[in-house]
């Protein structure tokens, strides 16, 4: 009867002990808590990495000439109604509401924006122009007739007429290679034929025929 009371005694004391060390630890999970919602965060801590997947815009190429068939994007700023795209007409120029009609072939589209933002300027107050070119079909070149693979190509800064003749694969047999020539549109809306010879040319006789090409230029083998 004594050994049962003394074990009793012992689980009660236990369980106190037990009860004391929770409340405690609770206490000073409290406190804690307190101290860190009321401070000040700390100004030498990092600042939290910005969203990862936020859209970046990327601002237009102004190293860019808009040309025939390209396709424009332009918004104006708060006007739904005036923002819209636009392809490049046959004459260089593009149609816009309030606008008219405006020469954009041979501009970058930095030079774009000033000229509609002054063209603007007499229906809407300081209107803010953005282009860009959503589609470039200007900048291209084709190859027609005796070579492995006529077709339209990208045109680049420094792309030639041997250039061109090596991305369509060379000559086919039977290519006349002495009377190759470029068909180029003028400014006002004419065609020049630029002969090209190249044997003449990969023999060093003549090389300023190799000209640099222009975009919509058209290199026709025989």
């Amino acid at each position: 009867m004594i050994s049962t009371v003394k074990n009793m005694w012992w689980q009660s004391v236990t369980m106190f002990v037990i009860c004391i060390g929770i409340c405690g630890l609770l206490a000073a999970q409290t406190d804690a808590s307190k101290n860190m919602n009321g401070a000040k965060p700390d100004a030498s801590a990092p600042a939290a990495s910005p969203n990862t997947n936020a859209t970046a815009t990327q601002p237009h190429d102004d190293t860019y000439t808009i040309g025939v068939d390209d396709v424009l994007a332009i918004s104006v700023w708060k006007e739904p109604d005036v923002s819209r795209t636009v392809p490049v007409r046959s004459d260089g120029k593009i149609s816009l509401p309030l606008a008219g009609e405006i020469q954009a072939s041979g501009q970058t589209p930095k030079q774009l924006e000033k000229a509609l933002a002054t063209k603007l300027q007499g229906f809407i107050s300081e209107p803010e122009v953005t282009v860009i070119v959503a589609d470039s079909r200007s900048q291209k070149f084709n190859i027609l007739g005796m070579v492995s693979k006529p077709g339209t190509y990208p045109l680049t800064n420094s792309s030639t007429v041997l250039d061109a003749i090596a991305i369509a694969g060379g000559f086919r047999d039977f290519a006349k290679q002495k009377s190759i020539y470029v068909l180029r549109q003028n400014a006002d809306g004419g065609q020049s034929r630029l002969p090209f010879n190249y044997k003449e040319v990969i023999k060093g006789k003549d090389a300023t025929q190799n000209i640099k090409l222009q975009p919509r230029d058209t290199i026709v083998v025989p």
